[in-house]
C-alpha cells in the first residue's frame, strides 16, 4: 500500500527575462528535474508557474508616465482627484500612486480603517480595540495622529502614511489623507475619484457612479496600451508589481495560452495528461501579521480544464466517528476506503463534507504553490504537484 500523499516540489529555473521563450523553459526545467528526482510523470499531475515570470518574459511593462497619461485621458486632466480605499504596499502600490499623483495637482487619498482590504495596519489593532473609536465616523490625519499617535509597522519599519506622503509631494501633488470606510466620503472634498479596491471594486464603482462622481476603478487604468506600453484588458492596474522606480510589471496577459500549450507539449512528451496553471497570490491570512495574502485580483488568471470546480471530499474524522464508529485498524480502514470509492459524484449540501474546505481548486492549488514557491530567493517559479488528486482508496 502507498504510504505518500501529495508531493509539491519547487522547480528551480534560469532566472527569466523579458523575451525569454518561458514555454521552453518550464518544460526543460521539469524534465530536468525528473532526471534528478527520478519521479514517473501520471495523468493529473499539476505543473503551476508564478504570474510573475509570466509577465516578465511577455514584457508586460507600463511607466508611471503611462499610468499619468491614462488617467488625464479618462478623467479630463483633473485639477483635483480623490482615491478610495488603495492598499499600503511600497511593492504593489507605490508606483501606482506615483503615477495618480502625477496626474493631478491636489490629491484626496481616503484610507480605510484600521487596516486595508488585504490586513495592512495603519495603526495597532489593540491601540484601535481599546480606544472605543467609532468606525463609521470620518477622521482626518490630525485627528489620527492625535487620537492614535504615531504608528510604524512593526515588520518593515514603516509609517505608510508619511512613505504615501512624500511620494505624493515629489510629483509636485498636494496630498491630503482622510481615514473612512465609506466610499462617498471622498465626495465631501472631490467628485474626481479612482476607486482602488480590489475585490469589492465593482460594488465600489457602482456606489459612487450612482452618486454622480467622475469615477474609474483602477481596473481601467492600462487596460489598454497607452504609448505602446502593457497593459491587462481585464484587470487593468490590479496585480501589478513594481519593477525599477518608474516601471511596474503588469499582471499577465497571455497565461492561458501558455497553460494550454504547456499541457499539450508535455502530452506529446510523455502520454500524461498533466495540469497547468498559473498562480499569483495565495488565498490566506497570516494570523499574526493580519494580513491577507491576496492583493492580486485572482489567485489563478489561467488553468487548463481539469482544474475547474471545487473538492469532492468526503470527512475522514465524520465518517469514522458516525457511520463506523465500532471499527478500528485495517477494517476500519477499509470501511472508509470503500465509502470513498462508492461516494457521490457531487456531495454538494451533504454532512459527510462538513469541515472540508469549501473553495475553488484553483484557489487552493495555487496556496500551496504561494506558499511553496515564496516571495524571495528560493529561486522556484515553477512547482510541480503529485498526488493531489488522490485519495485514501488509491492504493
Amino acid at each position: 500500500m502507498r504510504t505518500v500523499g501529495t508531493v509539491v516540489r519547487g522547480i528551480r529555473t534560469p532566472i527569466i527575462k523579458e523575451n525569454d521563450n518561458l514555454e521552453d523553459i518550464v518544460i526543460n526545467s521539469v524534465m530536468e528535474a525528473k532526471q534528478e528526482e527520478g519521479f514517473n510523470f501520471k495523468d493529473k499531475d499539476i505543473i503551476a508557474i508564478t504570474e510573475a515570470v509570466v509577465g516578465i518574459s511577455e514584457g508586460n511593462y507600463a511607466t508611471v508616465d503611462d499610468i499619468a497619461q491614462d488617467i488625464k485621458n479618462k478623467l479630463n486632466s483633473p485639477e483635483d482627484l480623490g482615491i478610495v480605499f488603495p492598499i499600503l504596499s511600497r511593492n504593489r502600490f507605490s508606483l501606482i500612486l506615483k503615477g495618480i499623483a502625477r496626474s493631478t495637482k491636489k490629491l484626496y487619498v481616503l484610507l480605510s480603517f484600521p487596516s486595508d482590504e488585504v490586513g495592512n495596519g495603519i495603526l495597532d489593532e489593540d491601540i484601535f480595540d481599546n480606544s472605543n473609536y467609532n468606525l463609521g465616523s470620518v477622521i482626518t490625519e490630525e485627528e489620527y495622529k492625535k487620537t492614535f499617535g504615531t504608528w510604524i509597522h512593526p515588520f518593515t519599519g514603516i509609517n505608510m502614511i508619511d512613505f504615501y506622503r512624500e511620494l505624493i509631494k515629489e510629483q509636485g501633488c498636494e496630498p491630503i489623507f482622510i481615514l473612512s470606510n465609506n466610499a462617498l466620503d471622498i465626495l465631501k472634498y472631490t467628485n474626481n475619484v479612482i476607486n482602488c479596491d480590489i475585490h469589492t471594486r465593482y460594488k465600489t464603482k457602482k456606489l459612487l457612479s450612482d452618486n454622480n462622481a467622475n469615477v474609474i476603478g483602477l481596473y481601467e487604468i492600462l487596460n489598454k496600451p497607452v504609448n505602446n506600453s502593457g497593459y491587462n484588458e481585464k484587470y487593468g492596474l490590479l496585480g501589478s508589481n513594481k519593477s525599477t522606480e518608474e516601471r511596474l510589471k503588469l499582471f499577465p496577459q497571455t497565461g492561458q495560452k501558455l497553460v494550454e500549450n504547456i499541457q499539450r507539449r508535455f502530452k506529446e512528451l510523455t502520454g500524461k495528461t498533466i495540469e497547468v496553471m498559473v498562480y499569483g497570490d495565495g488565498a490566506f491570512k497570516d494570523p499574526v501579521g493580519k494580513i491577507w495574502e491576496l492583493a492580486d485580483p485572482v489567485v489563478s488568471p489561467a488553468y487548463t480544464e481539469g482544474l475547474n470546480g471545487t473538492p469532492n471530499e468526503i470527512k475522514l474524522k465524520f465518517v469514522s466517528d458516525n457511520k463506523f464508529p465500532d471499527l478500528k485498524g485495517n477494517e476500519l480502514k477499509e470501511a472508509i476506503k470503500e465509502e470513498i470509492r462508492n461516494k457521490d459524484i457531487n456531495l454538494k449540501g451533504q454532512m459527510i463534507t462538513q469541515g472540508t474546505t469549501p473553495r475553488r481548486l484553483t484557489d487552493l492549488i495555487g496556496s500551496l504553490c504561494d506558499l511553496t514557491s515564496g516571495s524571495g530567493d528560493k529561486g522556484t517559479p515553477v512547482v510541480y504537484i503529485q498526488g493531489y488528486f488522490d485519495n485514501l482508496s488509491n492504493d
